[in-house]
């Protein structure tokens, strides 16, 4: 595989999102680092979380 990167001049002038995914990234150029984070917008009451069943062993 052969990988041939150019980095040239970006401009973005402008953004409009409409939507955003559950689990989403957007970027736009170069990042040394991404910091992640995590909001519930349910309330807690609401929230039904139960027992959890271990997967089968692969024979």
């Amino acid at each position: 595989m052969i990988l041939k990167v150019e980095n040239k001049a970006l401009n973005v002038g402008n953004v409009k999102v409409t939507a955003v995914a559950s689990s989403s990234v957007f970027l736009i150029g170069d990042t040394q680092v991404i910091y992640l984070s995590s909001v519930f917008d349910t309330p807690p009451e609401s929230l039904i979380i139960g027992p959890l069943e271990p997967l089968p062993l692969e024979e």
